[in-house]
């Protein structure tokens, strides 16, 4: 299966560089079964170990790139999701090794659980109310966890739990870059709106980053698991508050916040938060990502319909 490009520094992987990364380093997981997994995301490539169903599953993560914050990305995962996996009321995949580079591939990887489920959508939950509920119970308890120790955000974590204003230009060029595809004028004046929200004053708190459907799974219609811990930092909860627009809807989106009894601050900042990244991540993967274009006008939508409807 070839990997989609999608960035111009793009590292390559397949199963038999696996394979051999495995036999070097790994040698009892090297007689298992390698097999690329179909993914839309961008930022590992996924590699499953053993024949399916196997239980306990094994995953194998080959970084996509190797930049700016990527190595802290796979070092702080492997220091804190242990310690977290316990405290945290939906499952997460828990690192087992971490690969050094070699066989010609020059990224440290990650050796982590499998976990079985399907993405979630809106319409395949069995009950949005309650899946709303259960994903605001997880946030409140990753917020529960000690940040002393915690990393501050930065390129490790994509800046997810920064003021808004610190991405205010890169917002604004994307807007300026997408004309022609969306409504410039309504985004912007959405934008604008939510970014004029105040700051959040109070302690930093840890933040997953990134709950976008493709890093939640479910199974049997339910809520199982958070995936894909490379937005985790210490910053404003506001980050946290991005699956109310990309994936929750009226009676859950309300249960969403009833459950995590956010104030009206913070609440405009998450909205402004989905609209910005989704305005990026229509800009950037508009022509070799079709899932995230399609996640990203999705999200646009239902942040321009909130703000017709809190008028």
């Amino acid at each position: 299966m070839s990997q989609r490009r999608m960035h111009a520094d793009q590292l390559v992987s397949d199963a038999e560089l696996v394979r051999r990364l495995l036999r070097a380093q790994f040698p009892q997981w090297a007689d298992l079964a390698v097999e690329p997994v179909a993914s839309d995301g961008t930022s590992n490539a996924i590699y499953r170990l053993g024949p399916l169903g196997a239980l306990p599953g094994i995953a194998v993560r080959m970084p996509l790139q190797l930049g700016p914050g990527k190595l802290e990305q796979i070092d702080k995962e492997h220091r804190w999701l242990p310690q977290f996996a316990a405290n945290l009321p939906l499952l997460l995949p828990v690192p087992l090794a971490k690969g050094a580079p070699g066989e010609g591939y020059p990224a440290p990887w990650t050796v982590c659980d499998w976990l079985d489920g399907e993405n979630p959508t809106l319409d395949g939950l069995a009950d949005p109310v309650q899946a709303a509920a259960d994903l605001a119970q997880f946030i409140l308890a990753l917020q529960r966890i000690d940040p002393s120790a915690g990393p501050a955000p930065g390129a490790h974590n994509f800046l997810r739990g920064v003021p808004l204003a610190r991405r205010d230009a890169r917002t604004r060029e994307a807007i300026a870059n997408c004309d022609g595809l969306i409504d410039t004028v309504a985004v912007t004046a959405a934008w604008q709106a939510d970014l004029n929200a105040p700051v959040w004053a109070a302690s930093p708190v840890w933040v997953h980053g990134d709950l976008a459907p493709g890093n939640l799974l479910a199974a049997n219609g339910r809520l199982s698991a958070v995936i894909d811990w490379g937005g985790l930092g210490v910053g404003d909860p506001a980050v946290e508050l991005l699956p109310a627009w990309n994936l929750f809807a009226g009676e859950s989106r309300q249960a969403f916040r009833t459950s995590l009894q956010v104030d009206d601050a913070t609440w405009l900042r998450g909205r402004g938060l989905a609209l910005s990244m989704a305005l990026i991540a229509l800009d950037y993967y508009r022509d070799t990502n079709p899932a995230i274009v399609r996640w990203a006008r999705h999200t646009m939508r239902e942040v321009l319909d909130d703000h017709v409807r809190t008028r």
